[in-house]
């Protein structure tokens, strides 16, 4: 019998299989390969599949996705620039998103397309559709001990990395939605929280009255609460340390000790001394409740946590690591945010991403500079002024924290957007009359309207100009946050379908070009990746962030544990963690 060479061939690739070299993509053709596909998916009616980030040991990801978002005025904002908030509020992108991201028209305040300069008035409703990338969280679930049906609360061990509210890039990593979401509760009510980094109890009531009967008893000091710690060096017996504690930075939500903070209690007692690490497990009983309190206490008393990555690193506090406190005689000193060594040569050809320099150069001495190009937003959120000293440990605290990601922000490369980005089936409702406004949280959206009806204050349509992305490449705006604020403008990126812009911006920043993008990407040098697959990205096919390279599931988390709460629905605790046991040791490099 013979066979059609259709069916040769099909019996053929059935059979046979041809493995091919892995290729590997430099930054350059990767982002240009996502620049390419940004212009197909506009031009074509498919769309983009999503973006799946690769799965990584001890790590829990979730891809990234579109998310509206909407806040009131904060106090702090009233009067002040739109973009002048944004970028002292957040640091993970530069100054240069931050503008495109608001000049590309996401953002709208009280439902009109904002810019720049607009004004914040006390009332305003600020909403934006935002790309999610959020930070993986460690993989160790989440555990219920106990559930309370009768005196609705129940009782959980959350695992440290996971934050216990949505806030910054974490939202569906936060422990509240993971209770939500994952164990089916229909609404938690936490009346206190764990640090983002710290492991252990939570009582979360079920119910608005047992929240409230909680929240008195908190209040109150009535709760009586027990953590466990491993210290640096060998521990006394007992000490008890009462120094007043003070948020400096609301930014990197760091705390120090000073007179005019608020009076803060804790007592500590030896549990073992190991040799072999030369560290201690401290069992710790605070008497309030003081943000960082007992991370601070331990670093004043100079036994700090002994894998602490901000109140143990030399390199942030020098080598007393802040024993005995710092020096609090104000100063005036700021600094210029400053590249890292290896990027210096991309600033000094392309300009600092730091700096909007939006005005000719005979004119940059009478320009208007932002607090963040000038360094001043240090200690903006501060009630106190700050030290010489004290500015240092947090100009050197941000650094690390960019170090960590990779110097991201400063390897923004930007396309100037045209108009409105945001995904074409995502169309956010008009805002409610002020006096049933809600504060914040996910926005109402609706299902996309035919281009006809677009021509409102959010209108979307699927065109392009070609002849300008022939000339110009594509039109593109992506912006960040910072993990510890609430998000106003994050992640900020378009989807593939763009607004044709119907008027031109004499005064707007000159359109970058393809060319000149992957040029700028090509002198900073990418590190800490190793891109050696398709399925391996440095920037977001979908939205061309930079993307941050995957933390250490060991750095995810410190050593101190909340052990046991002692409330009037009883007394409740966990295991002790597993690296409190005698002669643990972990990796110090």
């Amino acid at each position: 019998m013979s066979v059609s060479s259709s069916t040769r061939f099909s019996y053929l690739s059935r059979k046979t299989r041809i493995h091919l070299p892995v290729i590997p993509v430099s930054a350059n053709e990767q982002f240009r390969q996502n620049i390419y596909n940004f212009i197909r998916s506009t031009l074509m009616a498919d769309q983009a599949h999503a973006f799946k980030p690769m799965e990584a040991k001890g790590l829990k990801k979730i891809s990234p996705y579109w998310y509206p978002y909407t806040t009131m005025t904060k106090l702090r904002w009233i009067g002040r620039e739109l973009l002048e908030v944004v970028s002292t509020e957040f640091r993970d992108r530069s100054m240069e998103y931050y503008r495109y991201a608001l000049e590309s028209g996401v953002t709208t305040v009280n439902g009109k397309i904002a810019k720049p300069d607009t004004i914040l008035k006390d009332g305003d409703r600020i909403e934006n559709v935002v790309h999610r990338h959020e930070p993986p969280v460690t993989a160790t679930p989440v555990k219920v001990l106990l559930h309370d049906v009768e005196r609705e609360f129940i009782v959980v061990d959350k695992p440290g990395s996971i934050p216990v509210h949505a806030s910054g890039r974490y939202y569906r990593n936060s422990l509240i939605e993971i209770l939500v979401d994952d164990f089916g509760y229909e609404k938690c009510y936490p009346v206190n929280r764990l640090d983002r980094l710290t492991s252990g109890l939570m009582i979360i009531p079920l119910s608005a009255k047992r929240a409230r009967q909680l929240t008195l008893e908190f209040m109150a000091g009535t709760v009586r609460k027990e953590y466990i710690a491993r210290v640096k060096g060998r521990f006394p017996e007992e000490i008890i340390c009462e120094e007043p504690l003070l948020t400096v930075d609301r930014q990197m939500g760091l705390n120090i000790v000073h007179p005019e903070g608020k009076s803060a209690k804790t007592v500590f007692n030896l549990i073992r001394y190991d040799e072999n690490t030369n560290s201690s497990v401290v069992r710790c009983h605070p008497y309030t409740g003081r943000s960082h309190q007992l991370r601070v206490h331990l670093q004043f008393l100079g036994y700090p946590i002994a894998n602490d990555p901000v109140y143990s690193e030399k390199k942030i506090w020098g080598e007393n690591v802040g024993k005995g406190g710092i020096d609090i005689t104000p100063s005036d000193t700021r600094e210029a945010p400053a590249p890292p060594s290896h990027l210096r040569n991309l600033v000094e050809t392309q300009g600092s991403p730091e700096s909007l320099a939006t005005v000719p150069k005979e004119d940059v001495g009478s320009a208007k500079k932002l607090p963040r190009e000038t360094g001043e937003d240090i200690g903006m959120g501060s009630p106190v002024p700050l030290s010489q000293e004290a500015v240092g440990v947090i100009t050197r605290l941000r650094n690390m924290k960019d170090e960590d990601e990779d110097w991201g922000r400063w390897r923004d490369v930007v396309f100037r957007a045209k108009g409105v980005m945001r995904p074409h089936n995502l169309v956010i409702k008009p805002p409610p009359p002020q006096n049933r406004r809600k504060r914040g949280g996910i926005a109402e959206t609706v299902s996309s309207p035919s281009v006809a009806e677009t021509s409102s204050a959010q209108p979307i349509t699927s065109t392009i100009d070609v002849a300008d992305t022939a000339t110009e490449g594509p039109t593109v705006a992506v912006s960040g946050t910072s993990e510890l604020s609430t998000p106003l403008v994050e992640d900020i990126a378009p989807c593939p379908i763009v607004e044709q812009a119907t008027t031109t911006d004499p005064d707007a920043p000159t359109q970058i070009t393809l060319e000149a993008a992957v040029e700028k990407i090509s002198i900073a040098p990418v590190t800490g990746f190793d891109t050696t697959s398709d399925s391996e990205h440095i920037y977001c096919p979908e939205c061309y962030l930079p993307l941050h390279p995957d933390p250490n599931p060991e750095k995810l988390y410190i050593f101190l544990h909340a052990l046991k709460y002692t409330t009037s629905l009883g007394s409740f605790s966990t295991e002790m963690p597993e690296w409190s046991a005698e002669g643990w040791e972990w990796d110090q490099s």
